[in-house]
């Protein structure tokens, strides 16, 4: 480290406002508001995005009509960006435990049960992960050999505030756009979630071969027949998949599209094309339920394989990191505990010895919880154990990669599947079988990712309060504060989305579906039963496995996201690959225009906006709709939102006009905002 000390944005001795309640209250509003678009985002499409800038942006507009001071709005943005960490945990486990069926998810007397036990799994990985930051904080925000990106971003953003204002109304007139278009449309002609004016998913049915006539000689003498119909889909006409498209850019966006063209273009077709004769009188005839059978049962293992692959290639490729990263830790461990209190106050944490008790208690805590799942003692205190050792050490790990590439590229689905694994021997080791090692496994799996995802974001907040001058403890309470209710509301937008699905779709909703078909989570469960309850349909995970190796030695740049593709519905990644192109045609206009850097920035910030508002509003559009239909379906009505039926005819055709809508903002925006070339370059937002 430098002797010269480091200077924050705002002196140590100032007495300026920070944890105040307008500012907490702001904070927590935006914690619920995103984590629950998050949530949703996460279900349907597999990914989150990073709530940060956003949470910057409403975070500065809102306080300064109140004339908010920057400490003020640096805590409102550390508070409601935290939500986002607690829903990734979320919706990468909590599913599994309702996919497996050991939660029923319905009303009836296991629902506080099964609440209770899900807000305890996301509060105690919350505040596991802030106190374990919280030891290493001092040491890791003052090492300048890690770059921080995101956080300096995020400093810089909340130094331009005078920005902040249009920048606000930019989102919030993207998010008034994405929950327009969701209301006006509704998924397909079945499932009656919006005013229906369009369909966002049209599907056809495409012939392979002649039915009853096609056939395939294996030998001179002996044939089989062939042929059958499959079904085709079109990309979904929703806001949220093109914004998640636009963010991540063509080249993954490209990726993640091939993945679901190879499930959809050429493994269902095959099967179909096999199987199809000999199987479709057990589906009375309907191609459709055939079609769908065959990519569930089948196809699906096999992408669950190329993401086992995929998540530990990712650990491998970051293995310098990684390894840099444990000696690090172990490095601050010994730092922090050697290092005296400070009495400045932009270095004052958490007392320690407060820290260490809130460890005990979270672990004896966490003994009770797995008891609970495994009702033996040992495997309990084991499970305990081994989450408290995986916890700190993925809790160090992700905060030393924050610092090194930023948040938004931490591998949280590698870190969540290496604990699922350790976690799911430790039970086969003691004996632990059935529902009960399973229901643990999931347990310590949910707690190590909410823990790895929340000390992700928090480190990354402390070093924009390092920054700018914020109060460590101050910032830590109030994380503590919206991880608390975070885990006590995100129960609800993942219970209201099964069911209205499930009361829409009662054979095919639900988790797992394809409108709620949450990858990350039906990888954790179908690890967790296949090494401890024996359930996997090993061999087609292992072909999945033999895909994903195949995929690295031919140097797919992301085979997790490959596979991730064949586990979405086609509709889904047809759509982000569509919002990648987007974004690769706005660059290509930008590169014909000769945009220098400062233009380049305004156009890369607006249209970060612009697709984050259009996820977010979509988001909480759906959850309106749900909680209309879940409502309806619980007083006896019919489980279905209001529709106009007046445009049924050509409702599929107006999917086109949605389309041409949504492309047309998301490039005339950002192109809009790309400004003057001799106007100063903006804080860029690292996402």
């Amino acid at each position: 480290m430098s002797d010269n000390p480091y200077k924050p944005y705002v002196p140590a001795d100032s007495k300026m406002r920070e944890f105040t309640i307008r500012a907490l209250l702001l904070g927590l509003v935006m914690c619920v508001v995103l984590g629950a678009a998050n949530a949703y985002l996460g279900l349907k499409a597999g990914m989150t995005i990073a709530a940060t800038y956003p949470a910057a942006v409403i975070g500065m507009a809102v306080l300064r009509l109140f004339r908010g001071s920057i400490l003020e709005e640096n805590f409102a943005r550390t508070v409601g960006s935290i939500g986002e960490s607690v829903a990734a945990g979320a919706i990468f486990t909590i599913p599994a435990f309702v996919m497996l069926r050991i939660w029923k998810f319905k009303p009836g007397p296991s629902l506080m049960n099964e609440y209770l036990t899900a807000c305890a799994l996301m509060i105690l990985g919350g505040i596991l992960g802030i106190l374990f930051v919280t030891i290493l904080r001092r040491v890791m925000v003052e090492d300048r050999t890690l770059p921080f990106p995101e956080s300096v971003a995020a400093g810089e953003i909340h130094k331009a505030g005078q920005r902040g204002t249009g920048a606000a109304k930019q989102l919030f007139a993207a998010m008034g756009v994405g929950a327009l278009i969701r209301l006006l449309g509704r998924a397909d002609g079945d499932t009656l979630d919006g005013l229906g004016i369009y369909y966002a998913v049209n599907r056809f049915q495409v012939g392979i071969g002649r039915l009853k006539e096609g056939f395939v000689r294996l030998a001179a003498d002996r044939t089989i027949p062939a042929g059958g119909i499959t079904t085709v889909t079109a990309p979904a006409a929703t806001p949220a998949y093109l914004g998640v498209g636009y963010i991540i850019g063509p080249e993954l966006g490209a990726l993640n599209f091939a993945g679901g063209l190879l499930a959809w273009g050429l493994f269902v077709p095959l099967l179909v094309y096999f199987l199809g004769p000999a199987q479709i009188d057990q589906y009375g005839g309907n191609w459709g339920a055939l079609t769908g059978g065959l990519y569930v049962r089948i196809v699906r293992p096999i992408a669950v394989g190329g993401m086992l692959v995929g998540a530990c290639f990712t650990l491998w490729k970051m293995r310098k990191n990684l390894v840099a990263g444990v000696k690090r830790s172990i490095a601050d461990v010994r730092s922090a505990a050697t290092a005296g209190a400070s009495t400045e106050r932009t270095e004052r944490d958490l007392n320690l010895k407060v820290v260490g008790l809130g460890i005990v208690a979270v672990f004896a805590l966490m003994i009770a919880l797995y008891f609970y799942f495994t009702k033996a003692l040992p495997a309990a205190i084991l499970a305990a154990i081994v989450m408290l050792v995986t916890g700190f050490f993925f809790a160090a790990v992700s905060g030393n990669l924050v610092g090194m590439i930023g948040s938004s590229n931490n591998p949280i689905s590698g870190l969540t599947l290496a604990t699922t694994i350790v976690a799911a021997l430790t039970m086969v080791v003691v004996g632990a079988k059935g529902v009960e090692g399973v229901a643990a496994v999931l347990g310590v799996a949910a707690v190590g990712c909410v823990s790895a995802a929340v000390a992700g974001e928090m480190l990354q907040d402390l070093k924009v309060g390092h920054i700018l001058g914020g109060t460590p403890w101050k910032m830590q309470i109030g994380d503590v504060i919206g991880v608390v209710l975070a885990g006590l509301v995100l129960f609800f937008p993942l219970y209201v989305l099964h069911n209205s699905d499930l009361a829409q779709n009662p054979a095919t909703g639900g988790f797992g579906s394809p409108n709620l078909s949450a990858p990350q989570a039906g990888l954790m469960a179908a690890l967790s039963s296949g090494i401890v309850g024996g359930e996997m349909a090993w061999p087609l995970v292992i072909v999945g496995i033999a895909m994903g190796i195949s995929l690295i030695l031919v140097r797919v740049k992301s085979p997790m996201l490959f596979s991730v593709g064949m586990y979405l519905p086609l509709e889904t990644t047809f759509a982000i690959f569509i919002g990648g192109m987007i974004k690769g045609v706005v660059g290509k206009i930008a590169a014909k225009r000769r945009y220098n850097d400062a233009q380049n920035a305004r156009l890369e910030n607006a249209g970060i906006l612009a697709a984050s508002g259009l996820i977010a509003g979509e988001a909480l559009m759906s959850l309106v709709v749900a909680a209309v239909v879940f409502t309806r379906d619980r007083m006896g009505q019919a489980a279905e939102f209001p529709a106009v039926r007046a445009f049924e005819p050509v409702a599929g055709w107006l999917a086109l006009a949605v389309f041409a809508v949504l492309i047309a903002y998301l490039v005339f925006v950002p192109l809009r905002k790309a400004g003057a070339a001799d106007e100063p370059a903006p804080p860029t937002a690292v996402m």
